[in-house]
């Protein structure tokens, strides 16, 4: 098994258990997967910049972020087909790999919104596309993926669905707080995620 069949299979485990953990049932629940992918598009366009009367900056890291959100939902989708892991891993690492070779990030996203919309499926690569343009790998995905991940079962573990969780720690909000832990250990530990949970506890306000 390839690197990235490896952690795309890491990521599938991850995502299963993180679903599981909103809700035991999430695969009859009637979820629409396809619609968080394509709301989370339009964020990122605007974290890029599409607006030719102004000025804009793209905020390489809040795209890369955008990203990461919506492969959490791709890999969703993806499980969702019934298929087995190794089955659905490595498809997806060979679509990852390939692309489509789009040049245009806004095309790219687009792409990446409209099979959404128009198949309720998951294009991923029109994902490997904006990824490659915003200078990201399989690697950084993985780092970020894993990141994301445990932010979000430390969220629920913290009262995030009863409305009690904390989003601001100490004047940052928790995705920048993440960030800055993240850049701290080692991703390549075998308990860096255990590592990145124990950090966010002790950085999280009481």
């Amino acid at each position: 098994m390839s690197v990235a069949q490896k952690q795309i299979n890491q990521m599938l485990t991850m995502q299963d258990a993180m679903n599981s953990r909103v809700s035991e049932t999430w695969r009859s629940n009637g979820y629409e997967w396809y619609r968080a992918i394509w709301v989370e598009c339009a964020e990122m366009l605007d974290h890029h910049g599409w607006k030719w009367w102004k000025h804009q900056e793209i905020d390489i890291a809040q795209v890369q972020l955008e990203l990461v959100d919506i492969f959490h939902f791709g890999l969703s989708l993806r499980l969702m087909s019934g298929a087995s892991v190794e089955k659905i891993s490595t498809k997806l690492a060979k679509e990852l790999h390939q692309g489509t070779g789009e040049d245009d990030f806004k095309i790219a996203l687009e792409n990446l919104a409209s099979a959404a919309v128009t198949e309720k499926s998951f294009d991923a690569k029109a994902l490997a596309d904006c990824m490659s343009l915003m200078n990201m790998d399989l690697d950084e995905l993985f780092r970020q993926y894993v990141g994301k991940n445990t932010l979000n079962f430390f969220r629920q573990d913290h009262g995030y669905k009863e409305g009690s969780y904390i989003k601001i720690w100490h004047g940052e909000e928790d995705n920048e707080v993440l960030a800055n832990l993240v850049n701290t250990l080692d991703t390549s530990a075998s308990d860096f995620q255990q590592q990145l949970y124990a950090a966010l506890e002790d950085k999280y306000p009481t």
